[in-house]
């Protein structure tokens, strides 16, 4: 292998895939920016029909390559085959969601506010406001999802959707899978008759080029999913730009899970959360890596039952080496300082990066002195803390930082005499969840995955769902404008027939 190449990895046998990939240049990245800036003035124009047709297009073309996909990202992942076409199929139900959104065109929230010419004491001119694309996008794929959050996931997707066109810097745990994706999106292109800056891809052997991606002042924007240090020192260095830009970060949550009696009494508790946990070898920004419960009668029993659990799991096989190192290490200090035991250990999976799963168990006197157990472990982790009285476990959800989810598990009795822990909740999360664990993200009009910081570096977004597409644009207003300058979707007639706000009331008359 070249300095100029990289291979793919394979983490089951610990050895290099028998493929090759240009490393790119700063050059290259360059001329890619280039490209989509030079897109872009045409890509901006286009309709939603336009953009529809393309990103089912793109989801067309995807299917087209299942076959060769679903093998080649399980090589490169050790995921089962099932996971990826499960994936597959969220990928392109993604790009059909985003398809009939710009398809249908309210998404652009056209807001008009007629004249009062009349009004005292000064009069009120014509004003009309609209959402419009931001300009080029960069956009970072993901280890743990080699499709859905990856090349043409859901940043991806919202950001044509928008208007803007792409610029992707390839995960190198999925380089193959990363290339079919590209000459899928390649033909759909060609086939649309779209300028090809509208969608470019970088691979780097290291971060260099990451880097420039997000410094470079042809990117308006930025969709990063991935750990907490590679978003933050992303977000750092955007925030350094002479022109700060939205970096739309996701880096992780250990998304707490409220345990009322009910719930540990409950036989089936034990097994669900442990599914959970192991599902995906814990490798999703949702894994549940805290379980919190007051202490009572029944909790022995409880731990008693999840140690059987935990310790019938089978273990799996994690992405890359960097997250087979972290966990790793992450575990091996597990209880060093602290007041915690192993509830139970699961068997370790098979393979070069092949990881047990793990349940630990501590106090809450004692989460509330140690920070570190606050930090997600990312893989098949989960600690759980017993609380004294309700006191400390509100206390302590008082102290948790920002999270994607927390849920609650108990009854409506339980829950509504809990009122203040959701809303402690609410002020800390994106998404509260009742009587079910957080694994899996349902791609639709409600969904909000984000979260407070350090969850997301933007609160107020989502990265899944149909609100995702409103992050790569921006509102623009129009006073007193003549009906042969307005856009179609701020004229008179409304000739897109969308929903509108005219004068605060919401409706798809003309004016």
């Amino acid at each position: 292998m070249s300095q100029s190449t990289i291979k793919s990895f394979d983490p089951v046998s610990g050895k290099h895939l028998d493929n090759a990939f240009q490393i790119n240049t700063l050059d290259d990245l360059e001329s890619k920016i280039e490209s989509a800036q030079w897109a872009y003035l045409v890509y901006r124009n286009t309709s939603g029909e336009e953009r529809a047709t393309f990103l089912e297009t793109i989801a067309d073309e995807i299917e087209s390559d299942l076959t060769e996909i679903v093998a080649t990202a399980t090589l490169e992942t050790g995921l089962p085959a099932a996971r990826i076409q499960g994936e597959t199929g969220r990928t392109v139900g993604q790009l059909r969601l985003f398809a009939s959104i710009t398809r249908e065109g309210s998404w652009v929230e056209g807001s008009i506010d007629t004249a009062l010419p009349n009004r005292q004491p000064l009069p009120r001119v014509d004003i009309r406001k609209y959402l419009i694309p931001i300009g080029p996008v960069g956009i970072f794929g993901a280890a743990n999802f080699p499709l859905a959050f990856s090349t043409a996931g859901g940043d991806t997707a919202s950001a044509l959707a928008a208007g803007n066109p792409v610029v992707v810097k390839a995960n190198n745990s999925h380089l193959g899978t990363h290339d079919l994706i590209c000459k899928a999106i390649a033909r759909a292109i060609e086939n649309c008759n779209l300028p090809e800056g509208v969608f470019g891809a970088i691979v780097d052997s290291g971060f260099e080029l990451g880097r420039a991606l997000v410094q470079h002042p042809g990117i308006k924007a930025v969709g990063f999913t991935g750990s907490y240090s590679g978003g933050r020192a992303l977000f750092d260095l955007v925030s350094q730009r002479k022109d700060p830009i939205p970096f739309y970060g996701e880096m992780g949550s250990i998304n707490p899970i409220v345990l009322f009696d009910s719930a540990i009494a409950n036989a089936s508790t034990s097994k669900q959360l442990i599914n959970a946990i192991i599902l995906g070898v814990g490798q999703f920004c949702t894994n549940p890596g805290l379980l919190l419960a007051i202490d009572s009668e029944a909790i022995a029993a409880f731990c008693n039952q999840l140690a059987i659990e935990a310790t019938a799991a089978l273990g799996g096989v994690m992405l890359h080496q960097g997250i087979y190192e972290s966990y790793q290490k992450a575990t091996t200090a597990l209880g060093k300082g602290v007041e915690m035991s192993v509830l139970g250990e699961g068997t370790k999976g098979e393979g070069a990066f092949g990881v047990s799963s793990y349940i630990l168990k501590t106090t809450g006197e004692a989460f509330l002195s140690n920070s570190q157990l606050s930090q997600e472990v990312f893989g098949p982790y989960s600690l759980l803390v017993i609380c004294k009285d309700e006191e400390e476990l509100a206390t302590l959800m008082m102290e948790l930082e920002g999270q994607l989810t927390i849920s609650f598990m108990g009854t409506e009795a339980e829950l509504e005499a809990a009122d203040h822990l959701i809303a402690i909740a609410q002020e800390k999360a994106g998404r509260v969840i009742f009587n079910g664990v957080p694994t899996g993200v349902e791609v639709c009009h409600a969904m909000v995955h984000g979260g407070p910081f350090p969850a997301t570096t933007q609160p107020n977004s989502t990265s899944v769902g149909a609100e995702a597409i409103k992050r790569f644009s921006r509102p623009v207003c129009f006073q007193n404008a003549p009906q042969s300058i307005l856009p179609l979707a701020l004229q008179d007639e409304n000739p897109l027939n969308i929903f509108r706000k005219i004068n605060g009331t919401l409706t798809k008359q003309r004016l």
